[in-house]
């Protein structure tokens, strides 16, 4: 093996006399270190070098300790939705029976399937009080009566259509704060009316034609005493 080379030790042009005091004095080491002769090089003054830009410093500093409280964060969702498959005994013109809701029990006709997956009903409403409205298949029961809807037009139906309006919300004043305001009645508007009895008038002409069937959808659905509802036919 080749004989490691030995480091000179580096030697100090101002030697310290006792620790923290030089042999020379400040001026003799101004002149022994040749600033002198930097300075009358470059006009007196010494040479100015431009430092290199220093890069950009990122808008938000990462805060250095955790905080305290947990913070809350949406989770992406990479799932791509599927569509809802609608179960085979569930056909356009199916006699359906509400099981759930402000009309459970009640038999309605289904009309079609949403890009939501809900379904499209009604009573109609002339007859049970039903009016056109969305319920989840997994609230209903399929039956065997089925009614002609060939002649009923549900093209402009869709969930938008269904969609409530925003209202914005009134300021109160500070005379009026004290004062009990009247609650504002949801009035249906009037197109939405016209749908309704459009809707009807075209599937009733169906129903009037099968005996007993307007009888059937008025009709509320309820179990006796004793009767078991996976041991029925319907």
């Amino acid at each position: 093996m080749a004989p490691a080379k030995q480091r000179t030790p580096k030697v100090s042009r101002n030697p310290e006399l006792i620790r923290g005091i030089g042999k020379f004095s400040r001026s003799k080491m101004y002149h022994k270190r040749g600033i002198w002769a930097i300075k009358a090089k470059n006009g007196g003054k010494f040479p100015h070098y431009d430092h290199k830009p220093t890069p950009e410093a990122p808008a938000e500093k990462p805060p250095k300790f955790y905080p305290a409280d947990d913070v809350k964060k949406p989770l992406v969702n990479k799932r791509k939705p599927k569509p809802t498959k609608l179960r085979a005994s569930i056909t356009p013109g199916t006699v359906l029976i509400l099981l759930a809701g402000r009309f459970k029990g009640k038999r309605v006709v289904f009309l079609k399937q949403l890009s939501s997956g809900l379904l499209l009903v009604t009573g109609p409403f002339k007859i049970n009080g039903v009016p056109l409205r969305r319920v989840n298949q997994s609230y209903v029961i399929g039956t065997s009566t089925k009614v002609d809807i060939s002649g009923v037009n549900v093209d402009k139906f869709d969930d938008k259509y269904f969609a409530k309006e925003v209202k914005k919300k009134k300021t109160k004043g500070e005379g009026e704060f004290f004062e009990a305001e009247k609650e504002e009645k949801n009035v249906l508007p009037q197109e939405k009316k016209d749908d309704q009895k459009s809707v009807d008038a075209a599937l009733i002409k169906a129903i009037e034609s099968v005996p007993d069937l307007k009888t059937y959808l008025g009709a509320r659905f309820s179990l006796k005493a004793g009767q078991k509802p996976h041991e029925l036919a319907f």
